[in-house]
């Protein structure tokens, strides 16, 4: 039978989402089968599988960096791609407990029910941790290696690019591999245990979906009530302007008042190694570098991978790098959940515009159609980069066996870093204060608010002022399949 156009079955299951999702966690587990695959061959090869090492013919320090920033742009677009499909488990394991608020949520730190579920706490705790291990992999993964003795190696400054060789590690590489696989399994277990009604990321959808499944029933006599007026029942003059983000959504706050927490703990990071390195600030930038070089003040420790205990070296290794990346990688992860906010805001917006809302989208067109999520996915490339120029890697490897690692901490590239997430944090508080200009209510996603204003589904929709039903003393909006009038400012709406 074919699907109604009008009505409360009329919602996407959008098989293409589903089907360019799949094909994500695919390139996904190639690049987690390569990775593991590789670290074989450097077992294979060189005898040893905690001290290997694999060589790359690149010595310039701008290839190795380049190299860097490709492999943490591949483990964005993997744990994107991952994280896409847990996401759309947890909506809709939320859903069926009758517990989803808004379309978007904080997918590490919301969960269903029970302790073994795929999409519960202990699993998403665990999800958590892999994210930070996958992206602490692709810091670890490139050595600027000297082929030299290592004694005496308690600071690591760097080389000159003629001495210095890249490699790399097939620790990390097996690491990686494996976190990556680990994601996409607990993905796929999530995605088999819930009852997923829609693929899509559409707000319109999903509450089409709930509606149609009794999981969420709209209230009338709502129709010029916002996600901000949730419990307010009295009839509401159109407002001129809508409550913000930052009002309307409390996880919004947490996130921006977490970014700004992230840039404090930065800058005293910073001003931390300046003091170790160089006795104060001013003595610690002789000269200012996008990249670390020979006359810059350096502070860090050494860890030697000699004997029978290199894994605990390499647990050590991991530990100190999760501890200072870990904070990044969750800030970021959790501001999706603004991008998305707004995101999913815009869309609804859309229905007082001449071309309407669009109930169903392409599956790429929130991500790439959204200026704040492209932002979001290059500055989470950007900023691990980044956070490897600050905490540069060297080792030392002898007939291709890896002897230690010098960890370095550069206070010019910390501040760097403090830079760049001040940009990040001011464009996401701007976004997050910005109030939408117009009397349409809004909604950021939120279900039961969107339920309560749509009162007619279509393809395409608009929102404006309607007849009274019933012959009430106030006035009515809703949504329409044709381009409808102006609500009145000065009458109510009930």
């Amino acid at each position: 039978m074919p699907k109604p156009v009008t009505g409360p079955d009329f919602y996407d299951r959008s098989c293409l989402s589903r089907r360019v999702a799949l094909f994500g966690l695919f390139i996904s587990s190639l690049v987690g089968v390569a990775c593991t695959a590789c670290n074989v061959h450097v077992f294979l090869s060189e005898g040893t599988m905690f001290t290997g090492v694999a060589f790359v013919p690149l010595k310039q320090w701008w290839q190795r960096e380049l190299v860097g920033l490709g492999a943490n742009l591949l483990v964005a677009l993997c744990t994107e791609a991952t994280g896409f499909v847990h996401s759309v488990a947890l909506r809709s394991a939320l859903a069926s407990e009758q517990r989803l608020g808004f379309n978007t949520n904080l997918r590490l730190l919301s969960a269903a029910r029970g302790a073994l579920n795929p999409n519960g706490k202990m699993f998403n705790g665990l999800m958590a941790l892999l994210l930070v291990v996958s992206y602490s992999s692709g810091i670890l993964v490139t050595l600027a290696i000297v082929t030299g003795s290592p004694e005496d190696r308690t600071w690591s400054i760097p080389s000159d690019p003629s001495i210095t060789q890249i490699y790399i590690s097939n620790v990390a590489l097996l690491v990686l591999g494996v976190a990556l696989l680990l994601q996409v399994f607990i993905a796929v277990i999530a995605v088999r245990k819930a009852d997923i009604w829609t693929w899509s990321s559409s707000p319109f959808d999903i509450t089409a979906a709930l509606v149609h499944h009794t999981q969420v029933t709209p209230v009338q006599r709502r129709c010029m009530h916002g996600v901000k007026d949730v419990g307010t029942d009295m009839p509401l003059f159109p407002r001129k302007k809508q409550p913000s983000a930052w009002r309307s959504h409390s996880s919004v706050r947490k996130v921006v008042i977490a970014l700004w927490a992230l840039l404090f703990a930065c800058i005293v990071w910073g001003f931390v190694v300046a003091h170790i390195s160089a006795g104060n600030l001013r003595n610690a930038f002789p000269s200012w570098s996008f990249f670390s070089g020979q006359r810059s003040d350096v502070a860090g420790y050494h860890i030697s991978l000699l004997g029978k205990t290199a894994w605990v070296d390499w647990v050590a290794c991991y530990l100190g790098t999760m501890l200072t990346q870990g904070w990044v990688t969750l800030a970021l992860h959790c501001s999706e959940l603004v991008a998305n906010v707004i995101r999913d805001e815009k869309a609804w917006r859309c229905a007082t515009k001449m071309k309407g809302a669009k109930v169903s989208t392409h599956p790429l067109a929130p991500v790439l159609g959204s200026w704040l999520s492209l932002t979001l996915l290059c500055a989470k490339a950007l900023l691990h980069w980044m956070l490897g120029l600050a905490i540069s890697l060297q080792g030392t490897a002898s007939a291709g066996v890896l002897t230690s690692i010098s960890v370095s901490m550069y206070p010019a590239q910390i501040f760097n870093l403090a830079v760049a997430l001040l940009v990040l944090s001011l464009i996401f508080t701007a976004t997050a204060l910005y109030s939408p200009k117009g009397p349409q209510p809004a909604a950021y996603g939120h279900v039961q608010t969107l339920a309560n204003l749509i009162d007619k589904w279509s393809p395409v929709m608009w929102w404006g002022d309607k007849p009274a039903p019933g012959g009430s003393r106030f006035r009515h909006a809703g949504t329409n399949d044709s381009l409808l009038p102006l609500v009145w400012m000065s009458k109510k709406y009930a």
